[in-house]
């Protein structure tokens, strides 16, 4: 089973920022619970589907050059049967200044993430 780090680290990598489609949806439904719950400041979307959307609609939208990478220390903790973690990232143009930083929160549920919370910097 996956820990709460190593699923941060699919979340941002293997499913945000992963731009071959049938890679990315092997990674959802690997890394996801059916029902997940993925909330930003655009709203709250709901399941595999919507989560393929809203990644893959972002991807779209920006230049190839552009990736996602960790910013500092990833982050978790274990309480009650809810695993919770977090981790910071950056995304733009590889190697150069970022164009976005933000952190994600997840919630882990059965070994895999059942909600996802993204928070942009100010």
């Amino acid at each position: 089973m996956p820990t709460v780090t190593d699923l941060l680290t699919a979340n941002l990598i293997d499913v945000f920022g992963n731009r071959d489609a049938v890679t990315r949806r092997a990674a959802i439904e690997r890394i996801y619970t059916e029902d997940v719950v993925f909330t930003d400041p655009e709203g709250a979307v709901h399941g595999w589907d919507a989560l393929e959307a809203k990644a893959g609609g972002l991807l779209a939208e920006v230049p190839p050059t552009f990736v996602f990478a960790e910013d500092g220390k990833r982050y978790a903790s274990a309480d009650t049967g809810a695993d919770t973690g977090a981790l910071g990232w950056t995304f733009g143009p590889a190697g150069g200044e970022p164009a976005a930083r933000g952190i994600d929160i997840i919630t882990v549920r059965d070994g895999r993430i059942a909600a996802l919370h993204t928070i942009f910097a100010a």
